[in-house]
């Protein structure tokens, strides 16, 4: 059960129900994810952001899994995913904050590592606890399957994901006492009858928008220690650079003139 309850916008996007399911013990995290992925599709075209169809598939599978992994775990925890492909050589970063119930993410491409296996990363904080990660290999190239690994290897417990619509995702999650047997033998046909089928008890329903709070402040002071030292090699003789957030890719120009003012002030 969740710490605390913060409020959220009644407009934030999507919604994320969680049930429980009695005499199961599991918990189930469902959602239609149009009105996140319309919002991810706006921001990629605000930011002039075309990834390949294969890299943005992998992307929206990762984004819907994290979702429904957050909306599963406690209020005041803010958390990140990592995951390495090899083939296709990538990473896909995904991140959010259950306490504003936002999300963002990116994917990259460039000086990526090649590795012997993909690897799955995972960072939680929560509350003003140290930051804690972990690190599981998966097989395959589906980020559903590498957050399952992650359940299995490192939360010691099973997690298992279901697409049931197009768009319509749910994750179900072990807890004490769980039937692992009703979840090992859980299908797609199943997780779509489930609320006839079983008692399912309603716990949650979470927002979560598509928010990366990136702007031009936090990029001029990234950028300012570097300047001070490297001004020229930063700029490489011109006086516009751009930035890219590490977080969700957003297109930020700075200009030296800026940069030389912030310096200033700070």
């Amino acid at each position: 059960m969740p710490d605390s309850s913060p409020d959220q916008p009644a407009d934030a996007g999507l919604e994320v129900r969680t049930h429980f399911v009695r005499s199961r013990n599991v918990l189930l995290a469902r959602a239609d994810f149009i009105p996140l992925y319309v919002d991810y599709y706006l921001h990629l075209s605000d930011h002039a952001l075309r990834p390949a169809a294969a890299h943005d598939a992998l992307f929206k599978r990762a984004l819907a899994g994290f979702v429904l992994h957050a909306a599963s775990r406690p209020w005041n925890e803010h958390m990140a995913w990592t995951i390495n492909f090899q083939d296709p050589l990538l990473n896909v970063f995904v991140t959010g904050d259950n306490q504003t119930g936002t999300v963002t993410g990116r994917i990259f491409t460039d000086n990526v590592k090649t590795l012997p296996s993909p690897l799955f990363y995972s960072d939680v904080i929560r509350g003003r606890q140290p930051k804690r990660r972990s690190a599981v290999e998966f097989q395959g190239a589906d980020p559903l399957a590498a957050a399952e690994a992650f359940y299995a290897q490192s939360e010691q417990r099973r997690g298992r994901y279901f697409q049931v619509e197009e768009e319509v995702f749910a994750f179900a999650v072990e807890h004490p006492d769980c039937d692992v047997d009703w979840l090992a033998g859980l299908t797609v046909e199943t997780m779509r009858t489930v609320d006839q089928t079983e008692e399912v008890a309603l716990l949650e329903r979470r927002m979560v928008r598509w928010h990366c709070g990136c702007n031009q402040s936090r990029m001029l002071e990234v950028l300012a220690p570097v300047f001070q030292t490297e001004p020229e090699e930063l700029f490489g003789g011109g006086e516009t650079l751009e930035m890219r957030c590490p977080r969700c890719a957003a297109r930020h120009l700075i200009t030296r003139e800026a940069l030389e003012a912030f310096v200033q002030q700070t």
